[in-house]
């Protein structure tokens, strides 16, 4: 029904990105790249939700929705989900993401909105609160997609306690690359490392300089209608800095999920295009 719906408004959107895009070629790219108008909306159902090694819940569906034009666009991004499988807690997650997305670089602002506080307080609890995050990623080309992740966290919640019981703000760092190789029939296999440079939340703020994320992705699409499509999707995350403090052993805690080094995901998605 979604793609159904959302037919006319796509199909004219898209005779006025035709006719005002302009063609540009990248480096080492030998696909063309449209800048006019763009659009895409997607939901997946994931059994859990999975963040840069970290992880953030359970069963949740997360839907979103972007606009842009010229490299300008923005996003909202929700998560409708629980803490963990035993469904003790919900855990909703609002993001809003404006930026820049153009030569293969992409720099953006992410608001993150935590329901445990208000939409405008920005204090920084060391526990919970809203963020404030500055994104800088750049990826060579569709021929050589290789990606450079850059994400530091700038303001509200992102904090811990110091011996003499103060918050110290710790501008929590994430530094990743990633590559994604495209096989036939639609199958991606997507490969990441990320680190944290200092103390942060990515080693809950217990060490400074930590390997946070080994993350392996695969992907398979399937085309439902010239604008519609369907993703099935399986990952395996490790966090090595939590697997050596936990004396290098894979613990499994079905209690406490957020201590676990080891964790996978699969997920179900349908998305306009």
């Amino acid at each position: 029904m979604l793609c159904i719906g959302a037919l006319p408004f796509l199909n004219n959107a898209r005779a006025y990105a035709q006719e005002e895009a302009k063609v540009e070629n990248r480096w080492l790219d030998d696909y063309h790249q449209h800048i006019g108008l763009t659009y895409g909306a997607d939901v997946t159902l994931n059994a859990n939700y999975l963040w840069r090694g970290l992880y953030a819940g359970g069963l949740c569906l997360q839907p979103s929705a972007s606009v842009g034009y010229g490299g300008l666009y923005a996003t909202a991004w929700w998560s409708i989900g629980t803490t963990d499988w035993a469904f003790t807690r919900f855990q909703p997650e609002f993001d809003f993401i404006i930026g820049f997305n153009r030569w293969g670089l992409n720099a953006s602002v992410v608001y993150i909105h935590n329901f445990n506080s208000g939409f405008f307080d920005f204090h920084n609890y060391p526990d919970h609160g809203n963020v404030l995050e500055v994104d800088l990623r750049y990826t060579v080309s569709s021929k050589l997609p290789l990606s450079f992740l850059w994400a530091t966290r700038v303001s509200a919640a992102d904090g811990y306690l110091n011996e003499a019981g103060d918050i110290v703000r710790a501008y929590s760092t994430y530094i990743e690359l990633s590559y994604t190789h495209h096989f036939p029939y639609d199958i991606r296999l997507y490969g990441a490392v990320g680190i944290t440079p200092w103390r942060s939340l990515y080693t809950h703020f217990e060490q400074g300089f930590g390997v946070a994320n080994i993350d392996i992705r695969l992907r398979k699409d399937w085309s439902l209608s010239e604008h519609c499509g369907m993703m099935l999707q399986a990952e395996f995350a490790m966090n090595p800095t939590r697997l050596a403090a936990n004396h290098s052993t894979a613990e499994w805690h079905p209690s406490n999920p957020h201590r676990q080094s080891v964790n996978a995901n699969i997920g179900l998605g349908f998305y306009l295009k």
